[in-house]
Formats: C-alpha cells, sequence, structure tokens
C-alpha cells in the first residue's frame, strides 16, 4: 500500500531575492528606465503646451505657471501660425506619398519574389544599394531636375505639393526588401492553384496574395506615413510658400523665428501632430508586432 503526502500549504516556497534580481529582475529595472527614457521628452512637450508663460525659461515636466489652452487656441485660430493649412497639406502629402510608396514597393516585391528574370538579383542589390545613401546626397541633382520639370510642367515645379509629392515618390522602393520577405513566406501553391483554376496573374495577386499580406501592409503603411510627416530637410528646400509647407517645415519655421516666446505654441502644434499617429498606431497595433517580423526572414 502506497502513501501519499499531503501538500503543506502555507509553506510556498520564494526564490531568493538575489537569484530573482539575477534572472528576471534586472529586465525589470531595464523596462522601467526605457519607459522613463521614453514618456520624458513627452511629459515635457505636454506641460509646455499647457504651460501659460510658453517660453524656454518657465519650461518643465510640470507647468510651472499654471495650466492654460491659449496655445492651442493660437494654433487653431492662425493667430501665431497657418497650422490648419500645413495641417492639410500634410495629410496630402503622407496620403499620396505613402499609397503610392506601398503600392509600387509590393509591386516590386511580388515581381522579385515569383518572377524569374534576367537581372533579378541585380535589381534587388541595387534597390538594396541605392537605399543606403540618404536621399540629401542627391539633393542638388534632384533639384535641378524639378526646377527643370517646372518650366515644362508648372504644377510639378519648385514651390508645389505635386512637385514635393514626385520628389519623396523617389523613395518608393524602401519596402521592398520587407515586403519580398513575407511573399517569400507564402506558400507559392496558392497562387500556382489560381492560375491553374483559370486567373491571371493579376487576379492571384489581387485576391489571394494581397488580402493574407494585412500585417506587413499596415506596417509599411505605418513606417511610410511617420517618414513623409517627419520629413524636413527635402521639404525645407522645396517649399518656401508659407501656404504651401508641411507641418514639419512650417512649425520649424515658427519656432526658429522667435524660440524664446513660440515653444508653448510649438508644444502645442507638436501634440495636435502626435495625436493622430497614437490612434492610427493603436488602431493598426494588432497587425504591426507579426508584420513587423514576418519579412525578415523566410519560413
Amino acid at each position: 500500500m502506497s502513501s501519499t503526502t499531503a501538500p503543506q500549504h502555507g509553506t510556498k516556497r520564494r526564490m531568493p531575492f538575489n537569484r530573482w534580481f539575477v534572472e528576471l529582475g534586472w529586465r525589470h529595472v531595464v523596462g522601467v528606465l526605457a519607459i522613463a527614457f521614453a514618456i520624458f521628452p513627452i511629459m515635457f512637450v505636454i506641460s509646455a503646451s499647457l504651460n501659460q508663460s510658453g517660453s524656454i525659461a518657465a519650461a518643465g515636466l510640470l507647468p510651472t505657471e499654471g495650466v492654460t489652452l491659449e496655445h492651442y487656441a493660437a494654433m487653431l485660430s492662425g493667430e501665431r501660425a497657418n497650422f490648419l493649412r500645413w495641417y492639410l497639406n500634410t495629410i496630402i502629402v503622407c496620403g499620396v506619398v505613402a499609397t503610392g510608396q506601398v503600392f509600387l514597393s509590393l509591386l516590386a516585391a511580388y515581381a522579385f519574389s515569383r518572377l524569374r528574370f534576367r537581372g533579378r538579383r541585380g535589381g534587388m542589390l541595387a534597390v538594396l544599394l541605392i537605399m543606403m545613401f540618404p536621399a540629401i546626397l542627391s539633393m542638388i541633382a534632384v533639384y535641378t531636375m524639378i526646377a527643370g520639370l517646372g518650366e515644362a510642367v508648372p504644377m510639378l515645379g519648385l514651390n508645389t505639393l505635386a512637385g514635393y509629392i514626385a520628389v519623396l515618390m523617389g523613395g518608393a522602393f524602401g519596402q521592398v526588401w520587407l515586403l519580398k520577405g513575407f511573399f517569400d513566406t507564402i506558400p507559392k501553391s496558392l497562387d500556382e492553384a489560381a492560375i491553374i483554376d483559370g486567373a491571371s496573374h493579376w487576379q492571384a495577386f489581387r485576391k489571394i496574395l494581397v488580402p493574407s499580406m494585412t500585417p506587413i501592409l499596415a506596417t509599411t503603411l505605418l513606417l511610410a506615413l511617420v517618414g513623409s510627416m517627419s520629413e524636413f530637410l527635402i521639404g525645407s528646400i522645396f517649399l518656401t510658400d508659407d501656404s504651401k509647407k508641411t507641418l514639419a517645415v512650417g512649425m520649424y519655421g515658427m519656432f526658429s523665428s522667435d524660440r524664446s516666446n513660440n515653444l508653448g505654441v510649438f508644444a502645442a502644434g507638436s501634440v495636435m501632430v502626435m495625436i493622430p499617429v497614437i490612434i492610427l498606431y493603436q488602431f493598426l497595433q494588432r497587425y504591426i508586432v507579426g508584420g513587423s517580423t514576418a519579412g525578415a526572414v523566410k519560413g
């Protein structure tokens, strides 16, 4: 007859603190430090946007001279800057550029992943090589090209949103490698079966492959949106008219004109720019985590 030992309640063994800290605790410390490091600039900007003084001298993590919303009212009313016009220009530029970049990158990634043609490997390496050089290196050549194009087609010249969009579309293939990696994880038997059933390559691409790529498309779309929204160097050269500026260009010009007294207004504008991006990120969050790593390796 075997005997069983009843579990003893109330005698729960705890891991020694030294062992717990070595195995798990240090991760919590690193996590807290990382969160504090990330929250610090956000708290500073929000505090500056609510601080009644609105000057650099009175800026801090907490408003020191009373809380007010007058900086937000000044931005929205156009009293201190043409904020709403810059916002509209940014929405137009980001929407067109992000959609165009993702669409063209998607087509190129499909060709590199599914089709076999002469120059395929060289083309992939060429795309990778071009991505390694910053766009500012070609600025003189691009400026000359757009200036000449504007003489023939004024709507695509300097100081136009269409011309600025055309310049940003030059980076349309920035997501090709990420999308190609995701294409490689999708079995070729899916689109081959669709082609055998009578579907064309375009139908197999549109109805079979694209619906299964929602995570990576959400990731690349968000990256393209944030990249085009924060672009400043090219915009500061091509957009000089106040009514044609984007948020990055316009707000920098407003802040640099009087850094001492424009901090509160600048911070209020930054918060209003940040909120839509956060909302979009939260909406796409369920796709971003999987999409950002799915195209990294071929499974």
